[in-house]
């Protein structure tokens, strides 16, 4: 159960830190890294930033992202596949 929260609240995050670096971006502000961006989305945050990117139009003309976010979130799938089945 706790890890169910964990997922809601991280990529609540992760979508949320898509949109305030949108935002940034828009004003020429300080933005997120990408790094820090990945990182939220290697642990646990895939969907949330997904669907920033879609919401925000952000970071989609970054092939890093375009492909690199599809894969982490099938990698992901898998892996939660293969410790729920095994």
């Amino acid at each position: 159960m706790e890890w169910i929260i964990y997922l809601f609240l991280i990529n609540i995050t992760s979508y949320l830190v898509m949109g305030y670096d949108k935002k940034q971006a828009r004003v020429k502000k300080f933005r997120v890294s990408e790094r820090n961006l990945f990182i939220l989305t290697v642990i646990g945050g895939s969907i949330g930033t997904y669907m920033g990117m879609k919401q925000h139009r952000h970071k989609t003309k970054h092939r890093t992202f375009t492909v690199g976010v599809p894969l982490i979130i099938s990698i992901q799938i898998i892996l939660a596949a293969f410790i729920i089945f095994r």
